[in-house]
């Protein structure tokens, strides 16, 4: 194990807390109208024609056709991204590749994949799908609506990953049931909170996922988006109960299908206990694997190794049967 013990933090991104404390950590309850919320969002979200379009991408690579692609969401958004597609193979799974709150550049070409279709979308507000007034600043991205339940940007976000399900399975007949989806950090949070209630996924990889454990997410230590909603809590105190709506944790509790999550006891940016939160509100009767990770938005010895297994896992838990 190589827990990082030197680091420029004011806070210690392990709270203090092992492994067993972490797996001890349950997801806090939901509010009420919890189910019905997402339910009501998912319904209108199908209801929509994505109307993608394709064009020829300026990247290339050997084992994939990359095309750029736009499709239309919720509110008339239009989001941009890749798809890629296998060269001289069927197209036997779909997978929606979400990311971190960085944004994307380009798609990962080393996904560990095969005969798969992979979106990789660019939520609403950023990158491809930079939409003004909506900040691509993190920091403010996190807060665009946030006393808006109805408006609140995650729940964009979240209908942007099940409209990227709509575009697979259109382009893709055959595809429902398998669709997976994979994301990290900002678009594991989102994922959570969307593979639920969208019964045309059939699996998940989330890793590092944030937005777990809202009463916990907003008192810990963190840098990054985290810090920001933290700083705007204490001025505007109601927006709690809008949270709690958004919580991935509570979400992670409906879900039925298997799921791959890489949860870090190290992280400045995304809480440990909000990350396991996730992971270990997962229902036990389902076939789930959770990687724990030495630290997560942090370079750390060993980090290739514990990484490259990973992926290793990833390839196993999506491989076309």
């Amino acid at each position: 194990m190589s827990i990082p013990t030197d680091h420029p933090y004011d806070f210690d991104p392990t709270h203090g807390l092992g492994v067993d404390a972490l797996r001890a950590i349950r997801p806090p309850p939901a509010p009420p109208g919890f189910d019905g919320f997402w339910r009501a969002r998912y319904l209108r979200a199908l209801g929509i024609d994505p109307r993608p379009r394709l064009a020829a991408s300026a990247s290339s690579h050997p084992d994939w056709q990359v095309h750029d692609i736009t499709y239309t969401a919720t509110d008339h958004v239009r989001i941009g991204g890749w798809l890629l597609l296998p060269r001289g193979g069927p197209v036997r799974r779909g997978l929606v590749a979400g990311h971190g709150y960085g944004g994307r550049e380009q798609p990962d070409f080393d996904i560990p994949v095969e005969e798969t279709a992979v979106l990789f979308p660019c939520f609403r507000g950023l990158s491809r799908s930079s939409r003004p007034p909506v900040s691509s600043d993190p920091a403010w991205h996190v807060l665009h609506d946030i006393d808006k339940p109805d408006r609140y940007i995650l729940g964009g976000c979240v209908e942007d990953l099940w409209m990227a399900v709509s575009v697979l399975t259109g382009l893709f007949p055959g595809l429902e049931r398998r669709v997976g989806y994979s994301g990290i950090s900002f678009g594991g949070g989102i994922g959570a909170l969307a593979i639920p209630f969208d019964a045309r996924i059939d699996r998940g990889h989330l890793v590092v996922p944030t937005f777990g454990n809202m009463p916990l997410w907003l008192t810990l230590p963190s840098i990054g988006s985290a810090r920001s909603v933290q700083n705007y809590l204490k001025a505007h105190a109601d927006v709690l109960e809008t949270l709690r709506l958004f919580d991935a944790a509570v979400a992670a509790t409906r879900i039925e299908v298997p799921m791959l999550l890489a949860v870090a006891r190290f992280d400045p940016a995304v809480a440990p206990p909000c990350q396991f939160s996730v992971a270990n509100a997962l229902p036990t009767s389902n076939h789930h694997e959770i990687v724990v990770l030495d630290a997560g938005h942090f370079d750390y010895i060993g980090q290739e190794e514990q990484h490259a297994l990973l992926s290793e896992t990833v390839r196993r838990f999506f491989r076309v049967t």
